[in-house]
């Protein structure tokens, strides 16, 4: 079969298509004719061997597909690898039913970039009806669903950020109410602004640097920061812990990697997002659907935050 295999670690230059024999499902595996793989930006990181988890050599990247297995069911699914070719083998107990009215794009972005959303809302932050929420980078695969997701949860207000202007009217047309440029000087003070004055509730953020130091001032007390990436490769700055009693404020962080170990999690939070693409509630903004000799184009697009929604690869292209 044709797949997408890396033999050193580097930038998007190390994504070489090539030949490789079919994997082969072993006990509570399934085999599928993978329809389109999510490209997300672990992806990035984990090419280039600057995870949380290093990988080995040689490498199919590719954490999340939807296809088809023999006997024509429809799954998508969360792998740790092995995406980006025409067949995946996938644990069946990762394996999500995707139902009649959820296209493939929507399938895939539920995966990774949905379930992180959902948990993010969910389980990490506790998100209230009421409350006001941050959601960084909301133009993007998480972002544009999490801004969606916490307005139909009765958010307060919502307050996107987004680099360009185009980005930030899309989280508007999502139910963003306000939208700001994260390179805004002192961003704590124009987020604040743009609550009205006072301090936030909630930060989802995956930018690191001087965007998470200034979300971290933004806080209320009782105020929840999660921080899920660093997209920037920047360090923020150290946090201390007589800092957080200075305003009561919780700063957590996500993998979804840790919430793998329970599958009946996933499947709620999986059924929960297609029940609400299949109503109508809840959109996702296709960001790319390359052909797999475009891979690295992709992997370009999003390490230059120029792409907006979920990227996919198109096996058969």
């Amino acid at each position: 079969m044709r797949a997408v295999r890396i033999t050193e670690f580097g930038g998007p230059e190390v994504l070489k298509v090539t030949e490789v024999p079919d994997p082969v499902a072993g006990e509570n595996e399934l085999l599928i004719d993978v329809d389109r793989a999510g490209v997300n930006y672990a992806d990035t990181h984990q090419v280039e061997d600057s995870y949380l988890a290093s990988p080995e050599l040689p490498l199919i990247p590719g954490g999340e597909v939807v296809g088809r297995t023999a006997d024509g069911r429809r799954i998508a699914a969360m792998i740790g690898h092995g995406g980006y070719a025409e067949k995946a083998v996938v644990n069946k107990y990762m394996a999500f039913d995707v139902p009649e009215g959820v296209d493939d794009v929507s399938a895939v972005a539920l995966l990774v970039q949905g379930m992180t959303a959902w948990l993010l809302l969910k389980k990490t932050t506790h998100f209230q009806p009421g409350e006001s929420i941050v959601v960084h980078a909301a133009a993007g695969g998480v972002g544009s669903l999490a801004v969606q997701l916490a307005k139909s949860m009765g958010a307060g207000r919502v307050i996107a950020t987004a680099s360009t202007q185009e980005k930030r009217d899309l989280a508007l047309r999502l139910g963003a109410d306000v939208a700001l440029d994260p390179a805004t000087p002192e961003l704590d003070k124009a987020i604040i602004e743009a609550n009205g004055g006072k301090r936030v509730d909630v930060v989802l953020e995956m930018t690191g640097g001087r965007v998470t130091d200034e979300s971290l001032k933004s806080l209320a007390p009782f105020g929840r920061l999660a921080f899920y990436g660093m997209a920037s490769r920047e360090q923020p700055k150290e946090v201390t812990l007589p800092a957080l009693m200075a305003h009561s404020t919780t700063v957590s962080g996500f993998w979804l990697a840790h919430a793998f170990r329970n599958p009946p999690l996933l499947h709620q939070a999986f059924a929960d997002l297609s029940a609400e693409v299949k109503a109508g509630k809840l959109k996702v903004i296709s960001g790319g659907d390359y052909a797999m000799s475009d891979v690295q184009q992709a992997h370009e697009a999003l390490r230059g935050r120029r792409t907006t929604g979920k990227l996919v690869i198109n096996p058969s292209k």
